[in-house]
């Protein structure tokens, strides 16, 4: 009987800590995005600048394709941006666009112009927290200048922050892209 009673509470022990786990939190697994399409629609009319780049074997394969259609860009113009991200591996293509626009205040673009460039960004779009996201945003095309336009998407940054040097998070996909405005 003593033997019986000593069972049970070490019975209930176990039975507690292997009942505690909580399966309502799922993992979030990270995106694969194989396909980052910037678009830049100029405000006053006209054609649309392309900035795209696509990578089909992921990482360590070969290098992106990185395309660029439609410019250069026209000074003193200003663009209204868009970026769409796709995972092409999956039959139908993935909208990963939709993941970030729904976890958004899991991530933020980031809009980094190489010197030499005159270019100038602002986030037209924000989390549920006001912070920004950066999936729509403002170019404006300042003097005639050439120069490197990297578009970075971080999970899980600080937020706020000052910029891409102080947020923290994990790069989900990364591109610079040579920008010529006449």
């Amino acid at each position: 009987m003593k033997k019986q009673i000593l069972l049970l509470p070490i019975l209930m022990l176990v039975f507690m800590f292997t009942s505690c786990t909580d399966d309502s939190d799922p993992v979030n697994e990270e995106e694969v995005i194989t396909t980052m399409t910037v678009t830049l629609t100029p405000n006053n009319g006209g054609t649309d600048v392309v900035f795209q780049t696509e990578d089909l074997d992921g990482e360590g394969g070969e290098d992106p394709a990185v395309t660029v259609t439609g410019g250069p860009l026209t000074s003193g113009t200003i663009y209204s941006g868009s970026i769409v991200l796709l995972n092409k591996t999956e039959d139908p293509f993935e909208n990963i666009t939709e993941e970030i626009e729904e976890e958004d205040d899991e991530h933020q673009f980031f809009f980094v112009v190489g010197s030499g460039l005159d270019v100038t960004t602002s986030y037209d779009d924000e989390d549920g927290n006001g912070n920004p996201v950066g999936l729509s945003f403002t170019l404006t095309a300042g003097s005639a200048s050439s120069g490197d336009f990297t578009v970075t998407l971080r999970h899980a940054p600080t937020k706020p922050n000052t910029g891409i040097n102080d947020a923290g998070g994990e790069t989900d996909i990364e591109e610079t892209f040579p920008i010529i405005v006449q």
